[in-house]
């Protein structure tokens, strides 16, 4: 960790988090649900920026991708969701819980139009989401589920985690506080192993922007906050990535490491029966596949995301949350990617980061009044200052 990094201030992390993820997610949408030979074989090499649809002008109608244009620098519903709630703390300005979701997230889906890149057209969000976050709209709207365990039933996957990365920048160096509110947010969208991602998620953002973090001290923190088969799978995943300094070789033993632990199976176009049903012995994919890239690349997120995007699979998933990790180390995401993607997406990368960060300040505002607060009344119960326990 150099000197610069190090000094990093709070707006710097989350700009580079935020910035970071939705470069991350465009860079990988082209390729998702692709092996790393397909991947080189259509591409002639390794992808190492922005590139074009997988199918060319026929993405309008080439299956499975149709009706969507991935590539050309697009963001995914990775980042319309963590954009969307980023929108929901700046209303709330204060921690969110599941009923937050509820009472803010799913109307903002469902009713305010916004421009989708994908569609090249200004849409509801809810008509781009997949099912498993348009579960969040059939359970809590029209089913009134309770929101703390409106999740259950849904496919687990990585749809809550995807998102998460705002809840570990409001609770910047503080991984645990990141990983018990992302557990509560996530309990409106997911259950087992895909609400446990979304916690450690947000933890090892969290992480990611204490002062002297490391990629090291980012693992170490999720580690300590995972459960069951997420830490497990975390754990050889990242045991693994300790070998390589590249992506290149890393890459196929990433994914025999995490194997074992991942329910979609070697295809993933065409899951297996087990696939994303709750468990306490698998884990997502994505995650441990993200961290693994950000130990392979020492923290720096242009090989990060690279090799998040190379690695193929859920891969804008990948390098959103790998992006995030890099770019709240300190990380500079490259001008001229971030630049491409936010003009072809036609979105403003850096405002949901300027109104995070000023949100960000008043919530620890809050949280330090709330702790005086306590602290105040405690020493009371114990008889006052100078007394003995």
């Amino acid at each position: 960790m150099t000197p610069k990094e190090s000094e990093t201030t709070l707006e710097e992390r989350i700009t580079g988090a935020l910035v970071g993820a939705a470069v991350g997610d465009a860079l990988g949408g082209p390729v998702e649900g692709y092996s790393p030979d397909q991947i080189v074989e259509r591409h002639g090499g390794r992808v190492h920026g922005v590139v074009g649809p997988w199918n060319g002008d026929a993405w309008r109608t080439a299956r499975p991708i149709a009706p969507y244009h991935k590539g050309d620098g697009h963001v995914t519903d990775d980042t319309l969701m963590t954009h969307a709630l980023i929108r929901v703390y700046d209303r709330v300005r204060d921690h969110l819980d599941a009923y937050a979701i509820t009472d803010h997230l799913v109307p903002d889906l469902m009713t305010t139009p916004r421009w989708i890149p994908e569609l090249q057209t200004e849409a509801l969000p809810l008509h781009r989401l997949f099912l498993a976050e348009k579960w969040l709209v059939t359970r809590l709207h029209y089913g009134h589920a309770d929101p703390r365990e409106a999740g259950t039933g849904n496919i687990v996957n990585c749809g809550a985690a995807m998102y998460m990365a705002p809840v570990g920048l409001v609770n910047a160096a503080h991984p645990a506080g990141a990983y018990a509110e992302a557990l509560d947010i996530a309990g409106a969208h997911q259950s087992s192993y895909g609400r446990e991602a979304a916690g450690v998620l947000a933890a090892g953002v969290a992480a990611a922007c204490a002062p002297d973090a490391t990629p090291d001290s980012v693992v170490t923190a999720c580690l300590a906050l995972a459960k069951d088969g997420t830490r497990t799978a975390i754990e050889k995943v990242c045991e693994e990535a300790s070998r390589h300094r590249d992506f290149e070789s890393a890459l196929l033993p990433l994914r025999e490491a995490v194997a074992p632990y991942d329910t979609v199976g070697p295809d993933y176009r065409a899951p297996s029966l087990a696939a994303r049903r709750p468990s306490r012995l698998h884990a997502i994919e994505e995650l441990p596949i993200a961290l693994g890239m950000v130990l392979v690349s020492n923290g720096d997120y242009r090989q990060a995301v690279l090799g998040a995007v190379n690695y193929g699979r859920d891969c804008d998933s990948i390098a959103t949350m790998a992006g995030a990790l890099a770019g709240a180390l300190g990380s500079p995401v490259p001008d001229d990617w971030s630049k491409q993607v936010a003009e072809a997406s036609r979105l403003d990368l850096w405002e949901p980061a300027r109104t995070l960060a000023e949100v960000t300040r008043e919530i620890f505002e809050k949280d330090v009044r709330r702790h005086r607060s306590h602290e105040a009344a405690f020493t009371t119960l114990l008889g006052g200052p100078g007394c003995s326990a």
